[in-house]
């Protein structure tokens, strides 16, 4: 098979690593890739939310299968024209990934579908929004309705705060995704992410995880697009697990479909769990990025047989084959993220690295010139370790970095506290 990724983050890189695996296989493209992908597989410079482009560049190059792995171009609709024009495709139609594009799409789908979530109300104008806010009080959920690249909400422990985000997301901050806001209740408990594959009629649970979006340690300071993840996520006991494919996933599944948009490709569920049940947090079209790193080296080759059997709708028949084992990944960014860093540092030690099956290190935002590997963006490295407990992943994953030598980088050094 010859397959086309979509993309150039750590997602994408685990998602390479992992297809490469399965000896179905044989040519791989990632584009536009990065340094770490270059080295598994071919990179192509493509505008990939251009849907005649990518339709184009697939039918050229014989592509057999197109994995999308951000969700830009899902809701540019670039699944859609590939699937028009007679191209395999996994990831959901455009209509269906309306599910992450608008937040109060899904919390619509979730009124008609009766699925647990927090309370919300929508606006388009700041002054009833405030008004909203000062009549619930705090501590609120203010979020930018569109896609804002996983920075688009403020948990707002007082009502200034709140007061503040209703302005500024109003007034621009995230751009055409601030056009509304949703604000919601503040859900207590605690945070994991669920994943299920489906294909328009069955979703079948590939694995759970839990991520840290503070930049700082002890989850303190601002949101980020994710510092490190971990799986299975223990707080996602079965019994959650049941309940949430119950109250929540299919009944979501079902609406879709009514509505004639039926979900096919990976739906990731991010869930507050409490007193042992439930309830949504929010929807994304696509795997999540750190997890989806630490969801690849738990699931390996077997993830192109799940997609392509999604693809193909014939998911009713497939069973994931789980190890009992532990992942960890842990975020290498550049120093000052999430707000203003430098780009086009060196980053040193990485061909050396001692790299196998139970450890590796995923690159997101690297290119390579000159023989050298050079951080281009805000999160640069995920190292990415195996273990058959949660420790042992953890202490694999953290040498991988301390072998590094990269003084314009960071990273948290307490991923996974609340399982360990």
């Amino acid at each position: 098979m010859n397959i086309l990724i979509l993309g150039g983050g750590g997602r994408e890189h685990a998602l390479a690593w992992a297809v490469k695996q399965n000896p179905k296989c044989d040519r791989l493209i990632v584009a536009p890739g990065n340094a770490g992908i270059a080295e598994i597989a071919e990179c192509a410079q493509l505008d990939i939310n251009d849907g005649g482009a990518v339709t184009e560049f697939a039918q050229e190059n014989s592509i057999d299968l197109v994995i999308v792995g951000p969700e830009a171009p899902l809701v540019a609709g670039v699944s859609d024209r590939l699937r028009e024009a007679g191209v395999r495709c996994f990831g959901p139609s455009q209509a269906a990934a309306e599910l992450e594009a608008s937040k109060s799409f899904t919390k619509a789908v979730c009124d008609a579908s009766g699925a647990p979530t927090a309370a919300y109300a929508r606006f388009e104008d700041a002054a009833p929004a405030r008004a909203h806010v000062e009549a619930q009080g705090a501590p609120i959920v203010i979020k930018a309705d569109g896609l804002a690249a996983g920075k688009g909400v403020i948990v707002a422990m007082d009502v200034q705060t709140a007061l503040d985000a209703v302005d500024d997301i109003f007034g621009g901050a995230f751009g055409s995704a601030g056009a509304a806001v949703v604000i919601e209740e503040f859900m207590t408990g605690e945070e994991a992410s669920f994943f299920v594959m489906c294909d328009g009629e069955t979703a079948l649970p590939i694995g759970t995880a839990q991520d840290h979006k503070r930049v700082g340690e002890g989850d303190t300071g601002p949101n980020t697009g994710g510092m490190g993840a971990y799986s299975p996520a223990p707080i996602l006991s079965d019994a959650v697990a049941a309940q949430t494919m119950e109250e929540i996933i299919r009944p979501t599944l079902k609406e879709m479909a009514r509505r004639g948009s039926p979900y096919v490709g990976v739906l990731y569920a991010g869930l507050m769990i409490e007193d042992g049940k439930a309830r949504l947090v929010e929807y994304n079209a696509r795997f999540g990025d750190p997890e989806c790193q630490a969801l690849m080296l738990r699931l390996g080759g077997q993830v192109l047989d799940l997609i392509e059997a999604c693809v193909d709708g014939r998911l009713a028949g497939m069973t994931v084959n789980w190890a009992d084992d532990h992942t960890m990944t842990v975020v290498m960014a550049a120093n000052g993220y999430p707000g203003s860093y430098q780009k086009g540092t060196e980053i040193r030690g990485l061909a050396a690295l001692k790299e196998d099956g139970n450890r590796v290190m995923f690159h997101a935002g690297t290119a390579a010139k000159d023989g050298k590997v050079l951080a281009t963006g805000g999160r640069v490295l995920n190292a990415t370790a195996r273990g058959a407990t949660l420790q042992e992943a953890r202490d694999r994953a953290y040498a991988l970095i301390d072998a590094l030598d990269w003084p314009e980088g960071f990273c948290r050094r307490d991923i996974g506290h609340r399982a360990l």
